[in-house]
């Protein structure tokens, strides 16, 4: 039997629209899920196509993500606050406008690339939700081919011990006779 090799986005389409498969298509099917890695690494996938200015708004999202971040921040606001208020530099005095303006810009700047990283990642997840449901449907497949396959083994084996009852039970007779001599 030829089989005609198909693409992983064939097999899953094929999966997804027939329900219910013929015996040589379902046969096929698992050949070919058996034969072919189905699963991907994700993680690999995206890091080829990141940009250099996806891995700079991922560092960003990191970095101000970050405890030390916020520590190191909160430490310059209150020596902003501290220097300006009590006058030992004179560049923005109560209510610190200037404070205002520059956090004001960097909560502008910062919104968007973290949005940026964050929606990189929501697409990653996306894809790893897809390759964990073909991974399962391969499982499953196999998993009901094996039993399938345990099923047809155990119907042999009761044909075969059927067949073999008369003798067993001949030579457990002879066996008989032979202890009570």
């Amino acid at each position: 039997m030829e089989v005609k090799r198909k693409t992983k986005k064939e097999i899953v389409k094929m999966l997804l629209k027939n329900n219910e498969l013929d015996e040589q298509s379902e046969e096929e099917l698992l050949d070919l899920l058996i034969d072919q890695p189905i699963s991907i690494d994700v993680d690999k996938q995206e890091e080829s196509k990141m940009t250099k200015g996806d891995k700079i708004a991922d560092k960003i999202s990191e970095k101000a993500g970050s405890w030390g971040f916020i520590i190191g921040f909160t430490c310059f606001l209150i020596v902003w606050i501290l220097l300006n208020a009590l006058n030992i530099i004179k560049l923005d005095e109560y209510p610190f406008i200037l404070l205002n303006l520059l956090l004001s810009c960097l909560a502008a700047l910062q919104a968007p690339v973290i949005m940026m990283s964050q929606n990189r990642q929501a697409a990653k997840d996306s894809l790893r939700n897809q390759n964990d449901y073909r991974t399962d449907l391969k499982s499953e497949l196999i998993l009901e081919e094996l039993h399938n396959q345990m099923a047809e083994i155990q119907k042999n084996q009761r044909k075969i011990l059927r067949l073999l009852e008369p003798e067993v039970e001949e030579e457990t007779k002879e066996e008989k006779k032979n202890t009570d001599k």
